[in-house]
């Protein structure tokens, strides 16, 4: 054996050491319980969001880059199983997701974050409602409509909760930019929806 070789022996251990340990500290997958993940799998979307925030969860820890892109697309797929069946903390994640992106593996969105919004929004939860008007207000995933911005702002606003006045603030702001014709007709159709959508804990 020569010089050359005794030398690099000593190297290529030291070099094994490292990527052993390297392997060992490195941040490992979430662990999937096997009774969730078989109910995610026949189909329950309470299910699916719970697998979802695992993988978002695991995220947020990671720093292996090609593990990290693989927690945002299973993240990203959770939710949209879930989404794709009208659930409504499905559709909010999602929408988040898009809003905010998942580091360079998924790019910022905002026409998917709104069009997930809305179809929450249309089921009647007051925090997409909300958001949805003030990304009408600003125009962000959507075209900009004070209108439009109104409206959701209004029902958002109708609904009991922690933010239920800073929509109304919002409401009222946005109140200022509209034509008192347009205000009459935007309140005809809040009336209209909230008609055709009682909700228990509205304060009209």
């Amino acid at each position: 054996m020569s010089i050359e070789s005794k030398q690099l022996i000593p190297v290529a251990m030291f070099l094994g050491m490292l990527l052993s340990a390297a392997a060992q500290t490195a941040t490992p997958a979430p662990s999937i319980d096997p009774a969730l993940l078989a109910t995610a799998n026949q189909g329950d979307a309470a299910a699916q969001v719970a697998i979802g925030e695992q993988y978002a969860q695991a995220a947020a820890t990671e720093h292996d880059k090609a593990r990290l892109a693989d927690d945002y697309q299973q993240e990203l797929a959770w939710y949209r199983k879930a989404a794709d069946q009208n659930n409504i903390p499905g559709e909010m994640h999602l929408a988040a997701l898009y809003r905010d992106g998942g580091g360079k593996t998924i790019p910022r969105d905002m026409a998917q974050a709104a069009a997930w919004y809305r179809r929450a929004a249309d089921q009647g939860d007051p925090t997409a409602q909300g958001t949805l008007g003030v990304l009408y207000s600003m125009g962000q995933g959507v075209p900009h409509s004070d209108v439009e911005a109104y409206f959701w702002l209004d029902l958002a606003a109708s609904v009991k909760g922690p933010n239920q006045e800073k929509y109304a603030a919002n409401r009222q702001l946005i109140g200022e930019r509209i034509t008192a014709d347009e205000l009459s007709d935007v309140q005809d159709r809040v009336a209209a929806w909230k008609a055709a959508h009682p909700r228990p804990d509205s304060t009209n």
